[in-house]
């Protein structure tokens, strides 16, 4: 699994995989989640529209639209390009993909993106061929390079758009200038995976190490609050008045409301 996100709009939970981009069932969780959306009646997760794109880079970008890049599927006809993606864009729910820009020449590894002042989006890649950051201000449809950085995660923050932070071997890196520079975070534990998380008070990280330890950055402070026990492989926290965990791993993709202390299940691969 590739990445994790949720829509606030629709209610609908996704995980983005080497196979196409799937719905994921939260019916069990609390009303808490995604609180006021509706959410699917659905038990089992389901490969939307039977489409496999290799889906490397994906975020949900704003309510009702989803971005992402990677690899078309070898197997079926598509009007998408070989052999990279570009950036590709839906409104409907990854039903449907159409292309943006970079269409045959970029395979984005992660992707994020937060709203300007005008109302477009400014998109963060990771162009993995490059090993560099590229920056769009119009949306995505042209780009601009940022760093060369080999990173494992970008989380850009919604409440300041030069803002980026990078999950790296040499530890937390955070940008001021929209990517463009990095400087590493000091006293920052080692993460492999993070997210951005505005509360009604302020800006919070939250991130999960190597070992699947959760952290949470509050001022200066970093504190472990809860732990999945396993590598992860994505990892996202849906905001709203109640944040929750996602977390995706070798076990499958399970929720958590109270900083990793206790997870509930929403697929298991054992079953």
């Amino acid at each position: 699994m590739h990445g994790l996100g949720a829509d606030p709009l629709t209610g609908e939970t996704y995980a983005a995989t080497h196979h196409g981009v799937w719905l994921v069932p939260t019916g069990v969780l609390a009303d808490s989640y995604l609180a006021g959306a509706p959410r699917p009646d659905t038990t089992q997760p389901i490969q939307i529209a039977g489409l496999a794109q290799d889906t490397m880079g994906f975020t949900v970008a704003g309510p009702g639209q989803l971005l992402a890049s990677g690899h078309p599927d070898p197997t079926k006809p598509s009007d998408l390009a070989l052999p990279n993606l570009g950036l590709i864009s839906s409104t409907d729910g990854a039903k449907s993909w159409t292309a943006l820009s970079l269409a045959g020449e970029t395979d984005f590894h992660d992707l994020d993106a937060v709203a300007l002042e005008d109302g477009t989006l400014r998109v963060y890649g990771y162009d993995a061929g490059a090993g560099a950051i590229a920056v769009s201000d119009d949306s995505g449809l042209t780009w601009s390079s940022g760093a060369v950085l080999a990173l494992r995660d970008l989380a850009a923050d919604p409440s300041q758009a030069d803002r980026l932070y990078a999950t790296t071997a040499d530890g937390l890196m955070i940008s001021t200038d929209a990517g463009r520079t990095f400087a590493l975070i000091v006293g920052a534990p080692a993460l492999l995976l993070l997210d951005v998380v505005e509360t009604d008070t302020d800006t919070q990280l939250v991130g999960i190490d190597p070992n699947g330890a959760v952290w949470r950055q509050t001022a200066d402070t970093w504190t472990q609050t809860g732990t999945t026990g396993r590598i992860s492989e994505a990892f996202t926290v849906v905001g709203g008045p109640s944040p929750w965990l996602l977390v995706a791993d070798a076990a499958g993709i399970a929720a958590s409301d109270d900083g990793g202390v206790t997870w509930t299940s929403l697929i298991s691969l054992a079953d």
